[in-house]
Formats: C-alpha cells, structure tokens, sequence
C-alpha cells in the first residue's frame, strides 16, 4: 500500500474527541489523531509486512503513524541503527511499548536492554524495561540466567521515580516472575528486597509485583504448568 494512501486513510479516521481521552492516561497529544490502538491493527492487517512503508511512517511524526509502523515493521530487516534512531525519537509510553514489543523479536533485543537502562532520556530508559518484559513473554527459547542476568538492572534503575520509568520496572520484573516457578521465586525475593528500599519508587515496585507474583492467581497458573497440583 502507498504511503499517501495509508496516510489519507489515517486522517479519515481520526476522532478528536479520542485525544483528550488519551491525555488522560498520558499519551502524548502532538500530531495524534485519536485512532484506537485496535483500529490500528485492522489497518495492518490488510496492509501486512512492509519495512519500507514502516519507516515512512515512523518518520511521518504522526502518533498513530508511528505506531502502525511498530506494526508493519520486518524485525528481519530491522537494523541495529534503526533501533538506535527509533528510539531516540519516542516521545510517548505507549509508542515506545508498541515499538518494543517488535523490538524484542529482534537479534539487538538482548543487546539493547544492558545498553538503554543506563541511559537518562525518560522513554530511552522505559524501552529497556518494556523490552525485558516482551522479551519474557514473547521469548520462550531463553534461558532463565537471561531473565536472572536483568535483575540487577531493575534493582539499580528502581529508584528512578519518573512515572513511565518506574512502571515499565515493575513491569519486568512481574513479567519475569511469571515465566515459570524458579524465576517466579527470584523475581518475588528481588521484590521484597526492594520492599526494604529507601527510595519510594522501589518500595512501590517492589510491593505491587510482590502483590502479583505472590498472589494465588499467577501462583495457581504456574503450578498448573508444571503439572502440580493444589
């Protein structure tokens, strides 16, 4: 599909009045039409696989745009550069979950974590941690010392109070602990070490994915997957 055409499509199905509505949870309102996340998909569906256009779009600076992008987007044909620019022009929670969730399928995923969590730009850090968590959850190959290797990381950035950073932390770290019962168990003693924190952002990441991962429903759902019963 031409990137003219997707474009004019986009417009059309703009709704001002779904802008405000998400400002309200933070979503960045420059050049945003207010186009459901699922709308989106429908739109991608017809459009499949199409890195050329991806990156049209992504340069666009349409909100919608640049999430349709994370979309369509070839993780075989993505660059270790690509990610670097990408990333570098996120100004939204939620774009940069969209993009990380493609992100993770690429071969720089691992690469990239150690890289952004260091890093002081608020959603060049939040990509590291929204990339730990679709890597847990879409990565089913990796091996555990992966998941246990990110912790330290979690446990470092955790003081970090900036709302989309220390969500996207607890984020992964609840992603982590649900995976299977032994990380489960390294991610809940990671929380209650934070619960301990001197700073508040950690002690809040900390109690809620205590909250969750020591809770019956993900703990009943790992039991189940290895066969235990109550």
């Amino acid at each position: 599909m031409e990137y003219d055409v997707v474009m004019k499509q986009l417009y059309s199905m703009g709704n001002r009045r779904n802008v405000e509505g998400m400002k309200r949870f933070g979503i960045v309102a420059d050049n945003t039409l207010g186009i459901p996340v699922p709308k989106l998909r429908e739109l991608a569906k017809s459009i499949g696989r199409d890195q050329g256009l991806s990156l049209r779009l992504w340069d666009s600076g349409v909100h919608e745009a640049m999430v349709l992008a994370t979309i369509i987007a070839d993780r075989d044909k993505t660059t270790g550069k690509q990610l670097e620019r990408w990333v570098k022009d996120i100004n939204s929670w939620d774009v940069c979950d969209s993009a990380c969730s493609m992100f993770s399928w690429t071969r720089f995923a691992l690469d990239k974590v150690g890289e952004w969590s260091s890093r002081r730009p608020e959603y060049e850090k939040r990509a590291s941690f929204s990339l730990i968590a679709y890597i847990a959850v879409h990565r089913k190959e990796l091996d555990d010392r992966v998941f246990v290797g990110f912790l330290p990381l979690i446990i470092r950035e955790s003081a970090d109070g900036r709302n989309s950073v220390k969500k996207a932390v607890n984020w992964a770290l609840r992603e982590i602990g649900k995976r299977n019962m032994r990380l489960n168990k390294v991610a809940i003693k990671t929380a209650m070490q934070l619960k301990k924190s001197e700073s508040r952002s950690a002690r809040w990441i900390g109690s809620d994915a205590y909250r969750e991962l020591a809770g019956e429903a993900v703990q009943a759902r790992l039991r189940s997957r290895c066969g235990i019963l109550n």
